[in-house]
């Protein structure tokens, strides 16, 4: 296993797995069914229904393989695990653990699973290396410089993109490595328009790098999204209120910053008993940033959260090169669609993570030993970061438009080469050409729809009910 970091977007992940349990356990009313019409309803007519399916029918399966892995999940009573609702659900089936930290309970048992393994870590992956069709290793970047890897089968699971942008709630690792390296093997990238912004990022005046975010139970447990005035944020836009898919809620956010001129809206959870026990992650991110959720409303703003497309795979991580297999926010599978349904991602990723890992094995096996040649040396580009973030936080954020898209476009174009001799480098590379695939797909889909909001096409064209494939590698 190569990782560049330690850090991982499993690990910061709060509200839980959106999972249907059995008949005993579940609520009322809650079904298969009813979380596949969720998921497609969240994703705008652009999910493949048999991925969605799937992948909800295998969810109960891939969280007792986590159990038996050592995971532990809240309980409201003594052998039934505790539920909660979160933004898009018709139903309570969101399972949690240490109140808010699921995420980090999910790695902590992944990490003992893992125990075994040979972890390479400081080790950066910059070139899918493959002949004849088939994956034959990877070429990696590490304190000695430039290796190779030889390997019969390999699995990008290399998380999202969300430092695209000048705020994010991702890791700092999440700079669209697994979309770069695949686009320059050649493999489609499909969806990539469709960035999921976080209704409610914790906004504390300082609105750059990894900022904490809250929870979207929150709002499951009660709370409410309200102006300085007082005024519902989402009153009239959606059916569903603050519990609305998230596209809905952060357009409705920004659209009353754009009203209003201030800097974020606010969150209202002093109705929720036993705040600080329920939630007690984003408690101490609130405290961290001299706020008392208790006693005050948390200011909070969209931010750059999930890549609701990627790499393009089957429900088994497979993609069009043999051996070369993709799982997690790097993976478009069609689970998605025009926008992710609140707590699918660690569901897919346990789900569609294992199947991988077993069919990878299964196809290594049968291949045997491989010997990959050293590629010839590539000549890409990049824009510093900070320029890119910025170009990107203001050309294709919540709401773009084609003329903004443009200028987007032609900053990227004029990106300098970049020689990759360190980690910071091949990530300003990789950021460069995943923005160049996410500006190439905003621009063609002249439409609003899901998480892309584009101003000067407010209205969805059922012309368009069908998933884009990203130009070509730019960079």
């Amino acid at each position: 296993m190569l990782s560049k970091t330690g850090d991982t977007a499993t690990f910061y992940a709060q509200g839980g797995i959106a999972v249907v349990l059995p008949d005993t356990l579940r609520e009322d009313g809650d079904s298969i069914e009813a979380h596949v019409a969720d998921t497609l309803a969240a994703g705008a007519g652009l999910c493949d229904p048999d991925a969605v399916r799937s992948i909800v029918a295998d969810g109960y399966r891939a969280v007792l393989d986590l159990v038996a892995d050592g995971a532990s999940f809240d309980e409201a009573a003594p052998g039934s695990w505790a539920l909660t609702r979160e933004g898009g659900h018709s139903r309570r089936r969101i399972i949690h653990a240490g109140g808010d930290a699921t995420g980090a309970e999910v790695q902590r048992a992944l990490n003992i699973a893992a125990a075994t393994l040979d972890i390479r870590h400081n080790h950066v992956a910059v070139e899918i290396l493959h002949e004849a069709g088939a994956v034959t290793g990877v070429l990696v970047l590490n304190e000695d410089g430039l290796g190779v890897v030889h390997a019969p089968s390999v699995i990008l699971a290399t998380g999202g993109l969300g430092h695209l942008y000048s705020a994010t709630t991702n890791p700092d690792g999440s700079t669209g490595d697994g979309v770069a390296l695949a686009m320059w093997a050649g493999l489609p990238v499909s969806d990539i328009e469709f960035i999921q912004f976080h209704p409610t990022m914790l906004f504390d005046g300082h609105n750059a790098g990894r900022r904490p975010l809250i929870t979207e139970a929150v709002r499951g447990e009660g709370a409410i999204l309200v102006d300085s005035q007082g005024r519902s944020v989402t009153d009239g836009v959606h059916p569903m209120g603050d519990l609305a898919p998230r596209d809905a809620v952060a357009a409705a956010i920004h659209a009353r910053m754009e009203e209003t001129g201030a800097p974020c809206v606010f969150l209202d959870a002093r109705r929720i008993e036993d705040f600080a026990k329920r939630f007690p992650t984003v408690t101490a991110a609130c405290r961290a940033a001299g706020i008392d959720p208790t006693v005050e409303a948390i200011p909070v703003l969209p931010g750059a959260h999930y890549s609701c497309g990627g790499v393009v795979t089957d429900v088994h991580g497979r993609t069009d090169i043999a051996g070369l297999f993709a799982a997690g926010e790097v993976a478009r599978t069609g689970m998605h669609g025009a926008n992710r349904l609140a707590s699918n991602s660690l569901l897919e990723g346990l789900v569609v993570g294992g199947r991988a890992g077993k069919a990878a094995a299964t196809y290594a096996l049968a291949a045997g030993p491989v010997t990959a040649r050293p590629p010839e040396p590539a000549v890409r580009r990049a824009l510093p970061r900070a320029d890119l973030q910025r170009a990107m936080t203001r050309n294709a954020g919540v709401v773009r438009d084609g003329d903004g898209l443009r200028v987007l476009a032609a900053e990227l174009d004029a990106a300098s080469p970049r020689v990759i001799a360190s980690r910071g480098d091949f990530e300003d590379v990789a950021l460069t050409t995943a923005a160049g695939a996410v500006a190439a797909a905003a621009l063609a889909r002249t439409e609003s729809r899901g998480c892309h909001h584009r101003r000067d096409y407010p209205d969805t064209d059922p012309a368009l009910s069908r998933n884009l494939v990203a130009a070509g590698a730019c960079c």
